[in-house]
């Protein structure tokens, strides 16, 4: 069998951990070259998790597979954003890697969004999660033996209690019916720390909790929202 040479897209959350699981599990045609993570440059954290790097690190070794880093500026508009992802994809189509994977589950427009970058370096993608019925994949990532911790929480729909717990059944059937089982509308984001796909658990204390104030521009206005962060601390 010819495989394809491919690269996933790895946030460190529940989502691309069990597109990690899929692909290592059903598409026997993939060999999978390196993980990717994009981070903070100035605070050495993962984009939009605010992950300590050195927790990252830890999961790849677990994991045993390749990770590169992708780092952005700390202010990086979307310009930014693009300028480095595209020098990523030149370099990773270098190195053979034709196929992109992400753990989108079911935002359509990102997913356009990706493929028309995709597009433009000649890449492909692919989405093993796409379309699931996100009730179902939350339970079988449980079920499967996974384990994750929420990271932050977006304000408006949850509080700061709810940031740092592990996600479980119970947490789950606690979430207002607003929010998606897999925070796939951003509501939430998570940390995978054990599962199947790790050699050993990624040993961590929970830390303090802070809110950290966004705006957002639209066509009626600046919107101020905001996210409650749980700091995870290494725990060597």
């Amino acid at each position: 069998m010819i495989k394809t040479k491919a690269a996933l897209f790895w946030s460190g959350g529940k989502d691309s951990a069990f597109s990690l699981y899929k692909i290592l599990n059903d598409h026997p045609q993939i060999e999978l070259s390196c993980l990717v993570t994009t981070i903070n440059e100035e605070y050495k954290r993962i984009s939009m998790h605010g992950v300590r790097e050195d927790l990252l690190d830890q999961q790849a070794q677990s994991i045993g597979i390749p990770l590169k880093k992708m780092y952005v500026p700390a202010t990086c508009t979307n310009e930014d954003y693009e300028t480095v992802l595209l020098g990523l994809f030149k370099q990773l189509k270098q190195e053979g890697i034709t196929t992109i994977i992400y753990g989108d589950i079911f935002l359509d427009d990102l997913k356009i969004y990706r493929e028309k970058l995709l597009e433009k370096a000649d890449l492909q993608g692919c989405f093993p999660l796409w379309k699931k019925n996100t009730s179902t994949l939350v339970k079988d990532f449980i079920d499967k033996g996974f384990r994750t911790i929420i990271c932050c929480v977006k304000s408006e729909l949850l509080n700061k209690e709810q940031s740092g717990k592990e996600i479980d059944t119970t947490y789950i059937n606690s979430l207002p019916e607003t929010v998606d089982p897999c925070g796939e509308n951003g509501e939430f984001h998570s940390f995978c720390f054990d599962g199947p796909i790790f050699t050993k658990p990624i040993n961590f204390e929970i830390g303090e909790t802070i809110f950290k104030p966004y705006s957002t521009k639209t066509t009626e206005g600046t919107f101020q929202h905001g996210f409650w962060f749980t700091d995870l601390i290494p725990v060597h």
